[in-house]
């Protein structure tokens, strides 16, 4: 079976206390995770080092960085290189966030040197690819998600893109009033599959976790990520309500 991820994203929230006890009353549940099932964590760059103490004794809980810059190193004053997330052990790192690609005006081609510069340095990419509202309205999600795909990704030989976890983030769903179905959900994230076993096969497209980043809640994730081709969330203020994350974890397949 594929794996199965309930990623938090903290974004710019919690004081160093807060996440502590956050992560504290969220590992208190004592979760036992399968196999398959993962939660990671993607906490702001302070409190990485604390994150990875918290989870590193339990099984298949993970922290991971919020971005990384797209170069390897040098004089770029308040960025953070991939080699130094390896250097603390950092397993995993989201690339591409709606949110770094509106505000810092990321591109497609940055984020391939981002992706690569994570496998150099061990770490898992988390990729994210989404629609705004305007081309959804328009019809041409599939084409503008295909090609967040191809542009950033579809240069990785086979071996390397099986390992990457996509998620996919419905921009015109989040904070715009207007709602993903569960029936929106799975067809575009089928049709991502579709999209990379065009490229590779389907037996590599199979292996690719795709986790939905629209929105998901305590009270949706069961039916979320109950569709086929769903393999968890990509979570935001879900994710800092640990009463609310522990039941997302749960919902995992």
């Amino acid at each position: 079976m594929r794996k199965q991820i309930a990623a938090a994203n903290w974004k710019m929230n919690c004081t160093f206390q807060q996440g502590e006890k956050l992560l504290d009353d969220i590992l208190s549940a004592e979760i036992e995770l399968a196999s398959h099932q993962l939660a990671i964590f993607a906490v702001p760059y302070p409190y990485l080092l604390m994150t990875r103490s918290e989870v590193e004794e339990e099984q298949n809980y993970y922290v991971a960085a919020q971005n990384c810059h797209d170069k390897k190193f040098g004089a770029y004053t308040g960025e953070v290189s991939a080699a130094m997330l390896h250097s603390m052990n950092v397993n995993y790192c989201v690339i591409g966030h709606s949110e770094r690609r509106e505000y810092n005006g990321e591109t497609n081609a940055m984020l391939a040197d981002k992706v690569n510069l994570c496998f150099e340095n061990f770490i898992t990419p988390l990729f994210c690819c989404g629609e705004p509202l305007n081309i959804r309205e328009a019809g041409t999600q599939n084409d503008y998600v295909a090609v967040q795909l191809k542009e950033s990704l579809f240069h990785l030989p086979a071996d390397k893109i099986k390992n990457i976890v996509i998620a996919y983030e419905p921009i015109w769903a989040i904070g715009t009033g207007k709602t993903a179905s569960t029936e929106q959900a799975q067809e575009i994230h089928q049709y991502l599959r579709s999209v990379i076993a065009g490229q590779y096969g389907e037996a590599v497209a199979n292996e690719i976790p795709i986790l939905y980043g629209g929105s998901v809640k305590a009270n949706n994730a069961k039916e979320l990520f109950s569709c086929a081709d769903v393999d968890g969330g990509l979570v935001g203020g879900a994710s800092l309500v640990a009463a609310d994350f522990i039941e997302i974890i749960k919902a995992l397949k």
